[in-house]
């Protein structure tokens, strides 16, 4: 279920005293307005607890500073705003007290051309520069607006705020995500091999499991068991079922129970399964349906015991707020250089299969039996934007890297089966030698959005990784 997110951020409001005081109440009322707009809760000084709830003294970022540790576990940003020069010590001391170790946004106002006297004029151009360089000397990060000074009303001013609290979604997401791994790579997946060191390093944990438990626990399960019936619901409400045997179907739903029964027990945000071809020859079905509900869900799920790959379907999850799918870069589509073919056997979630329904996967039934293979969902993803990019540790460099870029996912003709959709993305054939020389997976990650430049700011900024953006 897909619930109401309210971020929370702290806000700073710098002063500097041979500047108007008035400049900083009418911000602060302005900007608590704004927020109120954007369903943004504020942790605001008042203007009882320093002069007008600005920061311009020690002792005023001492208060600020004691102020966002009570609230540590709630403010998932910062925002410093400056109606005029702001004390750049200040900004930088109450960052440093609080030590909350999350984003930070640099505002500043204009000024008006009109107003430049003594009485009026604010010079926070200039402010905002000596506070950035106060934060880069203190070691700490921080994001710029798209125009080095804006309003509050300012429409580029709203999507700059809007995108960074995605920004802070995704660095506080992914420095305590929890993923499940189940079951063992398959063999001839050397593409999908991770280093588990370097993602705990970076506060990503694994916990694995293996895929005999699973089976064993779905195994001891019957059609008659309650949890049971209420899958086989929620997988009707779900999707076609096509020609899929009832047999199979109460093996799929079995299935789904205990990973999600796995997933509650080790307080899992995502997981990696080993979709083949063990699950087939020993279990008699694909858990690709259980995969696209768990990511429709908001549970990402990658195949092929893909760890990084469900990690980059997590990220920009949350630099969206809609679900990912894990796809293989497949196919040229004829001979346009600009386009190819994206596919996977079926566990794309629902949001990209308006003709979703549940069938085999013809390829896999080659060498286990198509009857082994109902589980996989067939469905062709229509025109919608795209962010596609990877996440991946690179154990010879010690180091964890991505690239994301921008494109279009189009209604251009195709005639196969499976999970599918034809991507027209600029310079695609500069983008497949980028992947190639530089060791990435054939897995790649797409997502319905424009979210690229949130991606980097979050992996490259914040969090340190290796960073390509595709233009």
């Amino acid at each position: 279920m897909r619930s109401f997110y309210q971020p929370t951020l702290g806000i700073i409001i710098g002063n500097r005293d041979f500047f108007p005081d008035r400049l900083v109440a009418e911000a602060r009322a302005e900007l608590i307005d704004f927020l109120k707009q954007l369903q943004i809760k504020p942790v605001m000084l008042s203007d009882a607890d320093t002069k007008l709830g600005g920061v311009e003294t020690f002792a005023e970022a001492q208060k600020c500073a004691a102020l966002f540790r009570d609230h540590a576990r709630e403010i998932d940003g910062v925002l410093v705003v400056l109606p005029n020069f702001g004390d750049e010590k200040g900004v930088a001391e109450t960052l440093k007290l609080a030590n909350l170790n999350v984003p930070v946004l640099i505002q500043a106002y204009p000024d008006n051309l009109n107003k430049l006297d003594v009485v009026n004029r604010r010079d926070s151009w200039c402010g905002k520069i000596s506070v950035c360089n106060n934060l880069y000397q203190y070691g700490i990060k921080y994001s710029l607006t798209t125009k080095h000074v804006t309003s509050l009303n300012d429409e580029t001013f709203k999507k700059d705020l809007l995108d960074f609290v995605a920004v802070c979604k995704v660095v506080n997401g992914l420095r305590s995500v929890r993923i499940g791994a189940v079951g063992a790579r398959p063999t001839a997946f050397n593409t999908v091999r991770y280093s588990e060191k370097i993602l705990q390093r970076n506060g990503i944990s694994v916990t694995t499991v293996d895929l005999s438990e699973i089976l064993g626990n779905a195994n001891k399960l019957t059609a008659n068991d309650q949890s049971v019936k209420d899958k086989l619901e929620k997988i009707h409400a779900y999707t076609s079922t096509g020609k899929t045997p009832g047999d199979k179907l109460i093996q799929i739903a079995k299935l789904d129970v205990v990973l999600r029964e796995f997933m509650e027990a080790n307080a899992l945000d995502c997981t990696a399964i080993q979709c083949w071809t063990s699950l087939q020859q020993n279990y008699g079905c694909n858990v690709c349906t259980s995969m696209s509900m768990m990511s429709e869900n908001m549970l990402p799920s990658a195949c092929e015991v893909d760890v990084t790959g469900t990690l980059s379907m997590y990220a920009m999850q949350l630099a969206s707020g809609s679900p990912s799918a894990l796809v293989d870069w497949n196919n040229n589509y004829a001979d346009d250089d600009t386009k190819c073919v994206l596919f996977h056997c079926g566990n794309w979630a629902k949001s990209f299969l308006p003709d979703i329904q549940i069938s085999t996967a013809p390829i896999l039934g080659t060498t286990v039996g198509t009857e082994n293979t109902y589980g996989a969902l067939d469905g062709r993803t229509p025109a919608m934007p795209l962010t596609y990019g990877r996440i991946s540790t690179d154990d010879c460099k010690g180091i964890i890297k991505a690239y994301v870029g921008e494109g279009e996912l189009t209604n251009d003709e195709l005639k196969t089966f499976g999970n599918r959709a034809v991507a027209q993305i600029n310079n695609l054939q500069g983008l497949m030698k980028y992947v190639c020389r530089n060791g990435f997976e054939h897995h790649v990650v797409m997502n319905a959005s424009k979210t690229a430049g949130i991606l980097k700011e979050a992996l490259e900024n914040y969090l340190g990784w290796e960073t390509y953006v595709h233009e």
